[in-house]
């Protein structure tokens, strides 16, 4: 199931005609995978207290319609793939009040030492909760399709 999480358009995340500069929505795409793994009981503290990291490898987006100053909007986050060593969210932004897509995207993350930087397993503590995310995400787009 997607996480939703809001966030309001603020003056900063605008260039001069009020529009918001590209470089955020990969911000908020931060914003929405940290709410992701919160609501599946990770955080980012507690996996660095661990001794893991978690860099991106690999983001994209599709800008569809400019978001403005003063919009709320919604970020839409899902987990698409994972295995012991790396983890892919998809995203959608969204106009709040009309409903209207703004921006889709994607990333992929690694799983890595923290002090060394090297690409490690994740330990069964985050993994098992990761597996049962992607399992309610993998029933979920299921019970989709069969709506169709």
């Amino acid at each position: 199931m997607p996480v939703n999480i809001e966030h309001h358009v603020n003056f900063y995340d605008t260039d001069a005609m009020a529009v918001v500069h590209h470089a955020n929505y990969i911000r908020w795409f931060e914003i929405g995978r940290v709410a992701y793994l919160r609501s599946i009981g990770i955080t980012l503290t507690e996996m660095m207290d661990d001794g893991y990291v978690f860099p991106i490898t690999d983001i994209s987006a599709k800008y569809v319609s400019p978001g403005k100053f003063d919009d709320d909007l919604i970020i839409e986050t899902t987990a698409t793939a994972l295995t012991k060593v790396k983890m892919c969210f998809k995203y959608r932004i969204l106009r709040k009040d009309t409903g209207e897509l703004l921006v889709t995207g994607k990333s992929q993350n690694v799983y890595t030492n923290k002090e060394t930087g090297h690409i490690t397993r994740l330990p069964e503590k985050y993994l098992t909760r990761l597996q049962a995310a992607m399992e309610q995400e993998k029933a979920a787009a299921e019970a989709q399709n069969k709506e169709k």
